[in-house]
């Protein structure tokens, strides 16, 4: 079995890419090397954020990572909140510093788009994987819409207010195995592990 660091604290992203992983891979986040370091992500770009954040933790622990960046990309408000989607509500909106970020987040987007008829969304992931040394990248896409209200209590971040193409449920209406069939994360996750069962 070959063990890689997911360059994560969060647990509900590691829950996510373990139970995509199969059983060839021992994904490790960082709280299980005792790394409490802010690992930084300062660029506007996706494929940036990525990138930093795991040749970060390459160079730290000498041990191949991998690292994502997710965002929420709205076509009303030109991809936004985009990169920026993690810190979205704490962004110019001190109205928003009183409630966890989660929360604040999701009404932010809420409220900006109230009176907004097309809304078209996507979350796009990309991963960057750092493996013998050397850098590999993976995009995963899903489409969908942003609900006018939030709906459903599993998942994180976005995922009340997100419903994927097709689908009648939002990401947080769903099992985390339904969830997993179709998600940004999922689908660059899997090329991931195409890429490294064959390598």
């Amino acid at each position: 079995m070959t063990d890689l660091i997911f360059a994560t604290n969060n647990l509900h992203k590691l829950e996510e890419i373990r139970s995509i992983a199969g059983k060839n891979f021992l994904i490790k986040g960082l709280s299980e090397y005792n790394f409490t370091d802010e690992v930084p992500e300062d660029y506007n770009t996706l494929e940036a954020n990525a990138s930093q954040k795991a040749w970060y933790i390459y160079n730290k622990l000498g041990k191949n990572c991998f690292a994502d960046d997710t965002g929420l990309e709205v076509e009303a408000l030109s991809g936004a909140p985009g990169v920026f989607s993690a810190r979205y509500s704490r962004i110019g909106s001190p109205v928003y510093s009183d409630m966890p970020v989660s929360e604040g987040n999701i009404r932010k987007l809420l409220e900006v788009l109230e009176n907004e008829k097309n809304r078209n969304a996507r979350f796009r992931t990309v991963i960057s994987l750092i493996f013998n040394g050397k850098e590999y990248i993976f995009e995963g896409v899903v489409n969908g819409d942003i609900l006018m209200q939030p709906s459903g209590t599993f998942g994180f971040g976005y995922d009340p207010v997100f419903r994927p193409s097709g689908y009648k449920s939002s990401f947080a209406e769903m099992s985390i195995h339904d969830k997993n069939r179709i998600s940004h994360r999922a689908a660059a996750m899997r090329k991931m592990m195409e890429f490294l069962n064959g390598s």
